[in-house]
């Protein structure tokens, strides 16, 4: 059976992604182009050799990669989505290695792949494309299946939508398979079912012309950082609720079965917070803390300045303050609607002697997913079993714009299924990737691939 193909070429398959990760393949930096059209030059060969359509497509910035399955009659067809594109490795000296010289390390206890991109993403995207080799080799592919890798998550895919005009037609599938996510913990497998969205907004208040002498005018002159300051602290109730006008519309409750899961995960929760050296839930307090965190919409302040900030000691009345808030948003909350409430509840406590500024930092609103379909059904079965514990439904804090992208675009749900660990160091030095998680991930597609179908 391939399940066997799989589990007896397992260093052949680690050689493949070791490989890949060679590839220093970074968006975000010019230098590295050329190494972006390698990686997508590798996928292309890789998935040619087993048995796939595979080519690159270019739309003005690092390339994408569309491989199709031999097709076959009247068999779903799904659409897995990932991407090549890694981030910068600064800074280098906290590295134990060269990020780009993969290797099994030992990290506490536990063999891992070291190497930038491990993780986020090529040793996910291997995992799917090892399951797909060893069907191959076997009993052949049971399902159709259409592979999308692009070489610019890590830059905000700012040539997604332009791609998806152009080639929507030829990778929309009945649902698309994401891999970009994790496990909630080293036994325990999950399929995340909803995103939170995103709003952000810098605000810059100003008072008087210059900065002032405060003992000249302390007391009558306006100080823009106490308005800013009451100005935000009054959009957070002592419960942790938030207090803006129409902030809790279209905010749904928990399904009967995402509450149990949930609440079998409990101690996960308060093992999020204790592993930073927290105690104490700060959100709502009627809410557990997974609740909290993937399920309920939150206002934080992310950034503020204002006056002198340097070394020693300068009394001044600062002219301006600034500072940067998000929103994370769940259910319908509409961005722009936060948007809107957001800035006039600032406006309402700016005076007349003093004048406020918003510059918009994007908006996203929240994802979530059919549990109830039967691909999500199926691949929760199939996942369990490989792991010490069964796999579970869960939510995401973050936010991932292209399962928004496939919904808008294409009218195509996702099912997230990823097998990183918390302690994977991704965006951070010494990134690594469970060698389990590899191995199993790859048998977990496999399992996936066939109850599917």
């Amino acid at each position: 059976m391939s399940l066997d193909i799989l589990a007896n070429n397992e260093s052949a398959a680690l050689e493949r992604l070791f490989e890949f990760l060679r590839i220093a393949s970074i968006s975000t930096d010019p230098k590295w182009s050329d190494d972006c059209q390698k990686a997508a030059d590798w996928l292309v060969r890789d998935l040619t050799s087993i048995g796939f359509e595979a080519r690159t497509v270019n739309t003005g910035g690092h390339p994408f990669v569309i491989a199709h399955s031999p097709k076959i009659d009247n068999a779903p067809h799904v659409l897995f989505y990932g991407h090549y594109d890694v981030q910068p490795v600064d800074p280098l000296d906290l590295w134990e290695r060269d990020p780009f010289d993969p290797a099994i390390i030992d990290r506490h206890g536990v063999k891992a792949i070291h190497g930038r991109g491990s993780s986020d993403d090529k040793g996910q995207v291997m995992t799917f494309i090892e399951a797909c080799r060893a069907l191959q080799s076997g009993e052949g592919i049971p399902i159709n299946i259409t592979i999308l890798i692009e070489g610019e998550e890590e830059t905000g895919s700012p040539s997604l939508p332009a791609f998806l005009d152009e080639f929507g037609d030829e990778i929309r599938a009945d649902i698309a398979l994401i891999c970009d996510t994790g496990m909630v913990d080293a036994q325990t497998p999950a399929i995340s079912s909803q995103l939170r969205g995103l709003m952000g907004e810098q605000i810059t208040i100003t008072a008087a012309s210059s900065d002032l002498h405060s003992g000249l005018y302390g007391g009558a002159a306006r100080n823009p950082a106490h308005i800013m300051v009451e100005a935000l602290a009054s959009l957070r109730n002592t419960d942790g609720s938030i207090n803006l006008d129409g902030f809790y519309d279209g905010v749904p409750e928990l399904s009967e079965e995402l509450q149990k899961d949930w609440d079998a995960l409990a101690e996960k929760g308060e093992k999020l917070l204790s592993d930073v050296d927290l105690n104490v839930p700060a959100g709502e307090t009627d809410r557990g803390i997974l609740e909290q965190i993937w399920a309920r919409p939150t206002f934080e302040i992310n950034g503020i300045w204002s006056g002198y900030t340097g070394e020693g000691f300068k009394t001044v009345l600062p002219a301006q303050a600034h500072a940067k808030i998000s929103f994370r948003l769940v259910g319908t909350q509409n961005p722009e609607v936060i948007r809107e409430s957001f800035r006039k509840a600032m406006r309402a406590f700016t005076p007349s002697d003093c004048n406020i500024e918003f510059h918009a930092h994007g908006g996203s609103p929240a994802s979530h997913m059919d549990i109830t379909r039967p691909e999500f059904q199926k691949a929760k079965s199939a996942l369990s079993g490989l792991w010490e514990n069964d796999a579970v439904f869960i939510g995401m804090g973050g936010s991932i714009p292209i399962v928004g992208e496939f919904k808008s675009a294409l009218g195509m749900d996702s099912m997230l299924i990823g097998f990183a660990q918390a302690s994977d160091q991704i965006h951070a030095p010494n990134e690594k990737y469970d060698l389990e998680s590899f191995q199993k991930g790859a048998q977990a597609w496999h399992k996936i691939i066939t109850a599917l179908s």
